[in-house]
């Protein structure tokens, strides 16, 4: 199964990812973690992964030097180091071809893939092992979780091929019309700016026939939980909220520091 998980910066994105990763990543032969920002350390503190990093000298391995890696470490988070978002999604490829190949031999694999928006971007090459992962991963018994603040910058390929949607809150104007063109309920649910929506179906309310978009929850200023809207390809709907979430693991993704006016 392939999911979609997005939402704007502060949402908890991140958090709810790690939380998923930590319930699924021990369920598969292989699994391996793309870490744009090297923010899911703590699957590895906890024991559930290995952690590697891909930096200049790992940019330049082969596709049969990373399946050694996974075949000798079948879990793994891999942070990116030094660097830059071309280096990083053509590394990413390799890397995606590698756990695919190995996958295949251990009867199946799961591939998490942070900031998906810069490895497969709405404009640009994408390498063609990441195309094949969210077009013919189901045969290939790979499951795929793509994350992303930036929907709207998100190759329309992937979005196509996922059966299962997990969206918070946006504001970008840019983002919301990509959210109408995916979902079948009103797509300003997702917006936290409005003080009402339309009529929602009763799965997605917060009361039946309720009309409240998705919201943000804080304490001392840190975002502590949110909603999200469930939906996937049998048309089931469903409205979660992370605060009902327990992890064992410690996310190492802190925010920024508030601006204070003078």
């Amino acid at each position: 199964m392939h999911r979609l998980l997005a939402a704007q910066s502060g949402w908890g994105k991140s958090w709810y990812a790690q939380a998923l990763l930590e319930s699924n990543l021990p369920e598969y032969p292989v699994g391996v973690v793309l870490d744009h920002k090297d923010e899911y350390r703590g699957l590895v503190e906890a024991g559930i992964a290995n952690w590697f990093i891909a930096g200049p000298n790992e940019a330049g391995w082969s596709p049969g030097r990373w399946v050694e890696l996974l075949e000798r470490n079948p879990t793994v988070v891999i942070a990116r180091y030094r660097l830059d978002a071309e280096e990083w999604r053509e590394t990413v490829g390799t890397i995606i071809e590698a756990a695919r190949a190995v996958g295949q031999s251990a009867g199946g694999g799961f591939v998490a893939i942070d900031e998906a928006h810069f490895i497969a971007p709405q404009r640009g090459a994408v390498p063609s092992a990441v195309k094949g992962l969210a077009t013919t991963g189901r045969g290939e018994r790979m499951s795929s979780l793509w994350i992303t603040q930036r929907l709207s910058e998100l190759e329309e390929t992937v979005i196509a091929q996922v059966g299962e949607r997990l969206l918070g809150g946006f504001t970008s104007d840019a983002d919301l019309s990509k959210i109408r063109s995916v979902v079948e309920y009103p797509a300003k649910l997702h917006n936290p700016m409005l003080n009402a929506t339309p009529q929602l179906p009763d799965e997605l309310s917060v009361n039946p026939g309720g009309y409240t978009p998705l919201r943000r929850f804080e304490e001392d200023g840190q975002t502590i939980g949110s909603e999200w809207a469930y939906s996937n390809e049998r048309g089931e709907m469903e409205r979660r909220d992370t605060r009902d979430i327990e992890m064992k693991t410690m996310h190492h993704g802190p925010e920024g520091r508030p601006i204070v006016d003078p």
